[in-house]
């Protein structure tokens, strides 16, 4: 007999068997239906949240650098940037002079401070002074009326720039554009709305609760006095692939500027999306791993559950392991007849696992976080069940495989 007439045959007696025993094939597909499930959801949602992080920080800018006086990642004691000089608008300035013709450079400065229209506050708002040049640097734009103007920063005007989210707080469904707000104590005239950019993630920062105005009227009405506000100074490279090469030299300028010595190290830090990438990855791989490791208990109990019915299965079926030895059949063929067995049910319960983890990713995406079944998601769920199958189902079938015939037949 042909090995394809081998399989041919222990496919069609493993699939008797499942339609023989329906109730107890599916109380079996049930704990890898479970485990399934719980393994899947994990990795949707692990996928999800990266999705939703790196949506959440588009308006950093891939290719955009931040000179701050501290990191945004510390990879080490914190009283090793307590003590750093703030950065003024006045190396703001040199900087941009320095680069000149060869990056944006756009400096910025904020603070938490209440908004108020009318009787509505939304609290611990992030105001932000910056220039019209931010709209470059960042990945977003207004989504009604429109952005700052250098005539705006020039003549030190009183106008701002809301998040999608205050705007929807304050607002309803009126059209802010033209309206005064308060920020704090004073009043501003609100000409544009950006664009949502979908709130935060692990607590970032908010971009939909953000107001932008000059950073000249920042500076008038909180208070630069001395140049003692700290500004982050954001320099857009001239391309993505420029970035490294720029970024010594923007490292270079600035040591210049404060007038660093060669032996002395950096007192600010350079910052990039890639620094916040690397530090979300190196948290989310961890999560990832200790939710697997969780989750796939439940696939390991599926997994003894359908290897506990297989010795089951196995010690029903002694006659006629008995028999088919008796009229020819090998080991091979009896081992292929119980694994079949064992991977049918797994693969059974894969796959409704893995319709039941589509819904839940369906409703995820829907009112939680964007999220999706990948094709590598969905090939890895079937590897797993196939896996789960062979190793649950190999002890039973082997120790069925090695039955001596004759004992076999007097088994009763």
């Amino acid at each position: 007999m042909s090995l394809f007439s081998e399989i041919n045959e222990a496919l069609k007696i493993a699939t008797s068997a499942m339609v023989a025993n329906k109730a107890r094939g599916t109380l079996t597909a049930l704990g890898i239906i479970i485990g399934i499930v719980a393994v899947i959801t994990t990795m949707t949602a692990a996928n999800g949240l990266q999705i939703s992080f790196r949506e959440s920080f588009a308006a950093v800018g891939s290719d955009v650098i931040y000179v701050s006086q501290r990191p945004w990642v510390q990879n080490g004691p914190w009283f090793r940037f307590r003590n750093r000089p703030a950065i003024t608008m006045d190396e703001a300035q040199k900087l941009q002079d320095r680069l000149f013709g060869k990056g944006v450079v756009n400096p910025s400065m904020g603070t938490n401070t209440s908004i108020k229209y009318e009787s509505k506050i939304a609290e611990n708002a992030r105001v932000i002074g910056t220039t019209e040049k931010q709209v470059i640097v960042a990945t977003m734009l207004p989504e009604t009326g429109r952005f700052l103007m250098p005539f705006d920063v020039d003549y030190k005007r009183r106008v701002a720039v809301i998040g999608a989210e205050i705007a929807e707080n304050l607002f309803g469904d009126f059209d802010p554009v033209g309206r005064d707000i308060k920020l704090g104590m004073y009043k501003f005239q609100v000409v544009g709305v950006m664009e949502k950019q979908g709130g935060s993630v692990f607590g970032g920062p908010n971009f939909d609760r953000q107001v932008f105005i000059p950073i000249t009227t920042y500076t008038s009405v909180f208070g630069n006095s001395g140049g003692r506000s700290n500004v982050d100074i954001a320099i857009k490279a001239p391309s993505p692939d420029a970035m490294q090469d720029f970024e010594y030299e923007v490292i270079g300028e600035m040591r210049k500027i404060r007038g660093l010595k060669p032996i002395e190290e950096d007192n600010f830090s350079i910052n990039k999306l890639n620094n916040l990438l690397d530090a979300y990855n190196n948290i989310m791989g961890v999560v990832v791993a200790v939710g697997l490791a969780i989750t796939s208990v439940s696939l390991f109990v599926g997994g003894v559950g359908v290897m506990n019915i297989m010795f089951v299965s196995v010690t029903e079926r002694t006659r006629e392991i008995g028999i088919r030895k008796a009229i020819g059949a090998k080991r091979r063929n009896i081992l292929m007849q119980f694994l079949f067995e064992s991977q049918m049910i797994c693969l059974i319960g894969g796959a409704v696992g893995l319709l039941i983890a589509a819904g839940i990713t369906a409703l995820v995406n829907q009112f939680l976080i964007p999220a999706s079944l990948s094709p590598v998601i969905i090939a890895a769920a079937l590897i797993i069940s196939m896996l789960v199958g062979i190793l649950a189902g190999f002890v039973p079938a082997w120790r069925g495989a090695r039955l001596n015939p004759i004992d076999a037949l007097r088994y009763e």
